[in-house]
């Protein structure tokens, strides 16, 4: 759906005109199918990879509109966030060398990508999801500015008609809502192509779909999201969230989301899935070109299948049936949409292979796999495999009992795939490689995911989150440069960070987020005995709406404890009664200096950070003794230019000072 060359589906006219044209392509389809116009005994693969741009603080960088002009291969192409690219591989054909060639057009390509993006400064990142990831950062103005994303957000907004609801819970929790779909810009992927011969599609997706759990598994590397850590592949949630235009009582009715792993085995053909999806869907987008394939098709002309290929771009299956043409010759491919995008080349294309080997080396028992396995089964699979990576178990033919999925892939999968390698006569050097990573990988548990994760954690028992996550990135950089996989790569250490400002430059990477608040109506000897409970000296007060009202201080509390008049009246206080009447608050793109600098003019021991008027933390004189103490370990061992804190310091934040009251804000 890459072509510009749409419209958006708005008024009765249009609708009827592109419904047409798409039941003509579908019918068309139906003809070439019968009259066996397709490529047979010859197959080919191929790859889309998406990245990430990061700037010198290893957070998003939106330089699309600036790299993009400096890169005129045609390869290179847009994604939805600035701060995204993509890269679409020429087909290949499977056999020999094609693994190894993957890997160096990919490393040729990425180098090209990082080369323009330093000029820039920013670098390349392959990961599912950014681990530095703000709220912010997926706000519309970082969409990428182009009329096929923004029709798109129009369309899906319209549809949903409330806001983006996203609840994903792992260790952590995000429960949250968004007006718009940008979120679903945080994703990058890898995506893998694979041409299949008409008579043989229905057994190869089905066992397409049977395999995605096993692969799933072994690839996950996106386990954290705007700071919490949720899936071990929390693209998979992510994505089907971002973009349900379902609203709750099309949830009470099962309507089927955009996202989805399917409904059902495939059965007669490859029509099924379009006629499936176009019944349950509808039409969002269309050509704005008029193209009769009937006509086409009957003077002897392969059809593009326009409307037909514009719909299924907006059916986001996790393996993606498609229609396509090379060299005049019309095709039938899967796409496999699950792997996430590094961790570096070698990881990706060892990923390619073992997919594309299951694929090839399906054994005959499993060519009705619809048989053996209920879908139910299959799809639980794979959202388990999402879910808990290496740790999933799975349901497989044969077997009374769940199998765990290192297990499964060792014993069965990985067999299957060096078969299939085997028989596409792939180079036995380049069988051995990238199955060994897998096979490695799949034996130590040490995933993509896994690493994210015991590098945060590690970094988190002596830093603070953001100084985690910041490291976290960079340390993903570094090791992608040298190109090891990942299964080798040590934890990532504080001092990758790189500058303070990196890690300190603003005053969300500094404030304290997990937070206790009361509402204002509270009484004052509950907010006392919270304090003391918890040992703290400052307690945001939020009225019902959620709004921040104030902050209410442990003087505050000294002062009124200590008044005669309110120790004797017996009349029980509300905490509203009490809230400060000047409460200073920042917004969270603030820098770290300017806040302390208004802490200092103002005399205050406590500063709020919010978005609008809703509470995202606090900062309090404790965090900067925090900051103190690291930044002054670090200029003691000489690795923290302090010097480079002008750089920031001219990053000026909007600040706001609040009025008390009963319910102002």
């Amino acid at each position: 759906m890459g072509s510009e060359k749409i419209v958006m589906v708005g008024t009765k006219a249009v609708r009827q005109r592109c419904m047409q044209q798409l039941l003509t392509d579908l019918k068309a389809l139906e003809l070439m199918l019968e009259r066996d116009l397709f490529e047979r005994d010859i197959q080919r693969i191929g790859a889309e990879q998406e990245l990430c741009f990061v700037d010198q603080s290893w957070r998003p960088a939106p330089v699309i509109t600036e790299v993009l002009p400096e890169l005129p291969d045609p390869h290179f192409t847009t994604e939805y966030a600035r701060f995204n690219m993509e890269i679409n591989l020429d087909p290949m054909l499977f056999s020999g060398d094609c693994l190894s060639q993957l890997e160096g057009k990919l490393r040729y390509y990425l180098g090209e990508a990082e080369a323009v993006a330093r000029k820039h400064n920013a670098h390349v990142l392959l990961v599912g999801i950014l681990p530095t990831l703000r709220r912010s950062d997926v706000e519309l103005e970082n969409m990428t500015p182009l009329p096929r994303y923004r029709l798109i957000t129009e369309i899906m907004t319209k549809m949903r008609g409330s806001p983006f609801e996203f609840r994903i819970e792992g260790t952590d929790q995000l429960i949250t809502k968004d007006a718009n779909v940008l979120f679903e810009g945080s994703n990058t992927s890898f995506q893998v192509h694979y041409q299949v011969d008409p008579d043989d599609f229905v057994p190869a997706y089905n066992w397409a779909q049977a395999v995605t759990a096993p692969l799933m598994a072994s690839a996950t590397n996106s386990p954290m999201l705007v700071g919490k850590r949720l899936w071990r592949e929390t693209r998979i949630a992510l994505f089907q969230q971002s973009v349900d235009t379902r609203n709750t009582a099309e949830l009470i009715r099962e309507r089927c989301p955009r996202v989805s792993f399917g409904t059902g085995w495939v059965q007669q053909s490859i029509l099924d899935i379009y006629r499936s999806q176009l019944a349950r869907h509808r039409l969002l987008l269309g050509p704005s070109t008029t193209e009769d394939a009937l006509k086409v098709l009957e003077g002897g002309g392969i059809p593009k299948l326009y409307a037909l290929n514009i719909f299924n771009g907006t059916i986001y299956k996790w393996n993606r049936a498609c229609y396509g043409i090379t060299d005049g010759k019309p095709h039938l491919r899967i796409e496999n949409r699950v792997l996430p995008a590094g961790p570096t080349i070698v990881d990706e294309v060892a990923n390619a292979a073992f997919w594309l080997g299951m694929m090839k080396g399906r054994p005959e028992e499993y060519d009705r796999i619809s048989e053996r396995l209920d879908f139910d089964h299959a799809k639980g699979n794979f959202l388990r495999a999402a879910h808990q990576g290496m740790g999933a178990h799975f349901r497989w033919p044969g077997l009374n009992k769940q199998i765990a999925s290192p297990e499964l892939i060792l014993k069965e999968m990985l067999p299957i795939a060096r078969e299939g390698l085997q028989k596409a006569r792939i180079e036995t050097a380049d069988i051995d490689r990238y199955l060994g990573i897998i096979q490695e990988r799949v034996e130590t548990g040490k995933t993509g995911s896994q690493w994210i994760l015991d590098s945060y954690q590690d970094l988190k028992k002596l830093h603070s989150k953001d100084e985690a996550q910041v490291a976290t990135v960079a340390g993903i950089y570094h090791r992608q440069q040298q190109g090891d996989p990942v299964h080798t790569w040590n934890l990532a250490g504080i001092e990758e960070a790189g500058s303070w400002a990196n890690r300190y430059g603003m005053i969300d990477q500094i404030m304290s987020t997990d937070l206790f608040t009361v509402n204002e109506d509270d009484l004052v000897d509950f907010v006392a005995h919270i304090m003391e409970w918890r040992k703290i000296r400052h307690l945001p007060v939020e009225n019902d709406r959620g709004e921040l009202v104030g902050i209410l201080t442990a003087k505050d509390l000294v002062r009124y404890y200590s008044n005669r008049y309110c120790r004797e009246n017996k009349k029980k206080r509300s905490v509203k009664e009490l809230v400060s009447a000047r409460a200073f608050s920042v917004s969270p793109d603030t820098s770290t200096i300017e806040a302390l600098a208004l802490m200092r003019r103002a005399g205050l021991d406590c500063l709020a950070v919010v978005d609008g008027k809703h509470l995202m933390g606090i900062v309090t004189e404790h965090d900067f003794v925090m900051v103190a103490e690291q930044l002054l370990k670090e200029v003691g061992r000489g690795l923290s230019p302090i010097d480079q804190a002008g750089a920031h310091s001219a990053k000026t934040g909007s600040v706001r000072k609040r009025t008390g009251g009963r319910k102002k804000t």
